[in-house]
């Protein structure tokens, strides 16, 4: 023994692994929230499965948006070249406002998500 300190054992990994806001904020990346509602602790945790449920259904939605807005001539295709942008931005609102730890509900999708979180 050379009478040098033992250094500390590395720090045991959370049990849940991701911390829950991360991990709500990684949900508007849809094919992770479906990932989250099927694995523990994810699933187990509101937060989380609130923002996974709201994820999914404006997925859902804007595919609707894209079919129905594909199916009206010139001013639906004009407004269907906006529609990744503005997907976009209310994508990345969410996510953010998962990571603040915030329960942002848009409207109409977050009163269904609310609802089946709960459940």
């Amino acid at each position: 023994m050379s009478g040098q300190p033992v250094p500390p054992p590395p720090p045991a990994s959370s049990p849940g692994g991701l911390e829950s806001n991360i991990a709500a904020a990684l949900a508007y990346l849809p094919i992770l929230a479906i990932v989250w509602l099927l694995v523990e602790p994810y699933s187990k945790d509101r937060f989380i499965k609130f923002h996974s449920i709201q994820s999914i259904a404006l997925a859902v939605v804007s595919i609707g948006v894209s079919i129905v807005l594909g199916m009206i001539p010139i001013l639906g295709w004009i407004l269907l070249l906006f529609l990744p942008l503005a997907l976009f931005v209310v994508w990345v609102l969410c996510a953010v406002k998962a990571y603040q730890n915030e329960k942002f509900k848009l409207p109409l999708l977050g009163d269904f998500a609310e609802k089946q979180a709960e459940a």
